[in-house]
Formats: structure tokens, C-alpha cells, sequence
């Protein structure tokens, strides 16, 4: 008699799985890569209210250089909004969502430079200029710490040059 095969999980943990940012889909398959494509696709045209009310508010800001992606894909992770200048990410979640993974994609996504901000779909409906203020200064805080690394870069990689006088 054949032995069955059986699919064996990986127990849920807090560590976040390492991303490698090579190509095109960060080692993604092609296959998943369009999969992933599709499904951010699906979720633009089936938004929910509060997508779309976010979304409208962006579309009318003038946010400068600085644009939010609606549904982006970024690595295996389908973000509800993207701002690729900033390394920034908002994700609008529900009351039923799946808090662990959300977690652990998360902590994967900071592991690349990615700060994801979460906000609850009620409070975007209620209280948008209160959202908009928080999306506001985490995006001030995004820029004064691109900022700070850019000059501390600066600062590393010019040669301490020491003349000598003959």
C-alpha cells in the first residue's frame, strides 16, 4: 500500500521571512508574480468604501513628488496603498482580519525599508481629517529620516582627506 502524502504547515511565528530583492519579483515566480498582478487588479475594481474614499482624498491632495499606489504589489504583499518615494505603506484593515499575518507581513516589509501604517476602515469613514493629519505626519516623519540617512551617508562615505603641507 502507498503512503499518502500529507501538507505539512510551517507553525506561525513571529519572525518575518527574509525578502531577497532580486529581479523582477523578488524571487517570485512569473506565475505568482500574475497571480498577485490579478488579484490586486480584482481588489481596485471591488474596493471597499473606505478604499475609496482614501483613494478619492489622494487623488485631490497635493502631496508633491510623493503618490500613493492604490493596491500595489510590492514583493509577494498586495498593499492597500504604496508610496514607493517614501518607503511607505497604509493598510486599512477590517475588525475580522487576520492580525498574525498582517504582523508577519509587516515585519517583512520593514525588513526591505517599507513602513507599513495601519488604520482601521471605521475610523477612515468617520474621522478622515483625523486620518489624513496621521497619514500626513508619518509622512513628514518618512522624509526626515530619509533626510537624516541621506546626510549620514554623506557624511560616511566622503574621505576624511588630511593635506599635509611640504
Amino acid at each position: 500500500m502507498t503512503e499518502r502524502k500529507t501538507l505539512n504547515l510551517r507553525p506561525p511565528s513571529d519572525e518575518a521571512p527574509e525578502l531577497d530583492k532580486k529581479g523582477r519579483g523578488w524571487k517570485i515566480s512569473d506565475k505568482r508574480l500574475d497571480e498577485l498582478h490579478a488579484q490586486a487588479r480584482e481588489r481596485r475594481r471591488f474596493s471597499s468604501e473606505a478604499h475609496k474614499a482614501l483613494a478619492k482624498r489622494f487623488a485631490t491632495a497635493n502631496l508633491g513628488r510623493h503618490t500613493f499606489k492604490r493596491h500595489a504589489v510590492v514583493g509577494s504583499a498586495i498593499l492597500d496603498f504604496n508610496c514607493h518615494t517614501l518607503g511607505m505603506a497604509i493598510d486599512i484593515f477590517e475588525e475580522d482580519d487576520n492580525e498574525a499575518l498582517a504582523t508577519r507581513r509587516d515585519k517583512s516589509l520593514e525588513s526591505v525599508g517599507i513602513k507599513v501604517m495601519r488604520i482601521k476602515a471605521s475610523e477612515v469613514l468617520e474621522n478622515m481629517d483625523g486620518v489624513l493629519a496621521r497619514i500626513t505626519a508619518g509622512m513628514r516623519q518618512r522624509i526626515a529620516d530619509k533626510q537624516e540617512r541621506r546626510a549620514e551617508h554623506r557624511r560616511n562615505s566622503t574621505p576624511n582627506r588630511q593635506y599635509s603641507e611640504d
